[in-house]
């Protein structure tokens, strides 16, 4: 089934078959929420994503069809109402069977270069392909419950690139956000971001001196956030955190957050909580 697939992506438009599409969103708990019309148009989204997008495994990971519709099913969840466009620029996407590791060059404040890998589970390249960890890709929650979805994260790294630098501030189109402000996007952005950041200080003041804020042992102390910890990373994170909840697990966002929410459903013009 892989062969034909890829020989598909190759010479015209993909055919997502029946029984796979059926099967791929009964894999994915949180495509349950769309109507009977959304079903078929991010199918049909998927299939133009398939035939647009080189999809390809690596360490020795053989990509199924399965892991291909899988994958294109989560990454078009956000351009629903948007369009395919909104991934222009780059081709490419490599599916690790799990973690993998990157190598890292960061400058220090004293000038000092520290060279290092780090284990992740996905990252978008600017101009570049999406990394993604097949095993994590299959997750739609953490260990504590917290809204996860690496595929949906990274895609919207990409949105967010199309305009500069992943900041947390995409791209608006005219004819399908005309009610969003830049200004107000930055100012709400902002005001999100800094009640997150206040939140995991407390929670890490909190922390007692014998556990590591980065261990497991601390899961329990920052399972009550509204998000994963990684949004405190920067805007950018923040924004693909939220993108991540929004779509898998939104009311916890739209209760901590509930402008900044508001924003994001007029983005990306979907509002999971107003679906049954």
């Amino acid at each position: 089934m892989l062969k034909g697939l890829l020989e598909r992506l190759v010479g015209g438009p993909v055919a997502i078959p029946d029984a796979l599409w059926e099967s791929t969103l009964a894999s994915v708990p949180f495509l349950a929420r769309l109507s009977g019309d959304e079903r078929d148009r991010l199918r049909t989204l998927a299939e133009r994503f398939l035939a647009e997008k080189q999809m390809g495994a690596a360490v020795g990971l053989e990509l199924t069809a399965e892991m291909q519709v899988h994958i294109a099913a989560q990454a078009c969840l956000p351009i629903l109402n948007l369009d395919l466009g909104w991934y222009r620029g780059w081709n490419s996407i490599v599916v690790y069977p799990a973690e993998f590791l990157v190598p890292r060059i960061v400058t220090d404040d004293a000038g000092v270069v520290h060279e290092y890998t780090e284990p992740i589970s996905g990252e978008a390249w600017d101009g570049g392909p999406v990394l993604i960890s097949w095993e994590d890709a299959q997750k739609s929650s953490t260990d504590d419950g917290t809204a996860y979805s690496v595929v949906i994260h990274e895609f919207t790294h990409k949105i967010d690139l199309l305009n500069g630098d992943a900041d947390g501030v995409p791209p608006f189109a005219p004819a399908l956000h005309r009610g969003l402000d830049l200004r107000d996007w930055q100012t709400t952005l902002a005001d999100a971001y800094e009640a997150f950041i206040a939140e995991i200080e407390l929670v890490e003041s909190e922390l007692p001196s014998t556990i590591d804020p980065e261990s497991r042992d601390a899961d329990r102390y920052y399972a009550h956030l509204p998000l994963d910890a990684y949004a405190a990373q920067d805007a950018g994170e923040f924004f693909a955190v939220s993108s991540e909840a929004f779509f898998v697990k939104p009311a916890r966002l739209q209760a901590a957050f509930p402008a900044w929410y508001a924003l994001l459903a007029a983005f990306f013009r979907q509002d999971p909580l107003a679906q049954p």
